[in-house]
């Protein structure tokens, strides 16, 4: 009797393989646990061989399942070749982060990314939510990872952002002196907050220095040059946020959201993959030092 293998069966085993998880597999197929799992079940079955290893944590290959993912990842992408005559083009996802959302965690994010799908090529623009989320509705881009803006409905809430004044220690300013601000142009949406939070307070405030990135808005602050209002998880070490001891006014909260509308098994793995971690990176990420009253 002749023994064939389903190629769709092998591809949902190499995204279990990737991922390491019944559950996240079937998210990124568009289909049930229990499917991927049937599915596994039969190739181990026509095999001859377990592959997998279930825990409570995770799901891991076995000596089997490992030398099987090699020889799995050859077939598809003969069987990819077969169907177009070619070598398949490698595919790109292109990911559009606000500048206010990245932070230090984009290192570590896209050192995930790359690991659990470097087939992907990654196209990431970096710049205000507004102009993202246009992109992203006119279809330029795959996902964003923004702040929320306005109204706005739906989307994968990440991270929730506290926001602070901050500012190098030796930085001279007091209460009832015009305020130096650090901020991004226009039409940066915390620059718009900062901005009404101290008319209504009746502080008055002038821009000491307009930056093209919030690197570059940090870096002033840490110069001493000015105040730049920031999410306390992108504020770099060395900054301190002198609004409560200054009787600045707070600057709320602000959600970090995930868009996207991606239905290809690779691209939504790797998204799945990113929201996991900058969640677990928001909830480790320690808070920065206020500056005592």
């Amino acid at each position: 009797m002749t023994v064939t293998l389903d190629i769709s069966t092998v591809q949902a085993f190499l995204l279990v393989a990737r991922l390491r998880s019944f559950t996240r597999a079937a998210e990124a197929l568009g289909t049930t646990q229990a499917a991927v799992s049937m599915k596994l079940q039969r190739l181990e079955t026509v095999l001859g061989k377990r592959l997998v290893e279930r825990s409570p944590r995770a799901v891991n290959l076995t000596a089997d399942g490992a030398a099987f993912a090699d020889r799995a990842r050859l077939l598809v992408e003969a069987h990819d070749r077969a169907l177009s005559g070619h070598e398949p083009a490698r595919q790109q996802l292109s990911l559009g982060i606000s500048d206010h959302a990245a932070g230090p965690e984009l290192v570590p994010l896209l050192e995930r990314l790359h690991t659990v799908s470097s087939q992907l090529a990654l196209a990431v623009t970096i710049g205000f939510s507004r102009h993202l989320l246009d992109a992203y509705d006119a279809g330029g881009i795959d996902a964003v990872i923004v702040r929320q803006e306005g109204s706005r409905r739906g989307g994968e809430k990440l991270a929730e952002d506290e926001f602070g004044w901050f500012v190098s220690p030796r930085f001279p300013w007091q209460h009832g002196e015009r305020l130096q601000l650090a901020t991004l142009a226009p039409p940066c949406g915390v620059r718009a907050i900062a901005v009404r939070a101290l008319d209504k307070a009746g502080i008055a405030w002038g821009e000491a220095f307009i930056g093209g990135g919030v690197t570059a808005v940090a870096a002033a602050a840490l110069a001493g040059l000015a105040v730049a209002p920031l999410a306390r998880r992108i504020a770099p070490p060395g900054l301190v946020d002198i609004g409560p001891a200054r009787g600045l006014p707070q600057l709320g909260v602000s959600k970090v959201m995930l868009h996207s509308k991606v239905s290809d098994p690779a691209k939504l793995a790797a998204l799945r993959t990113l929201a996991r971690k900058s969640r677990v990176l928001a909830e480790r990420n320690p808070a920065p030092h206020v500056c005592p009253a």
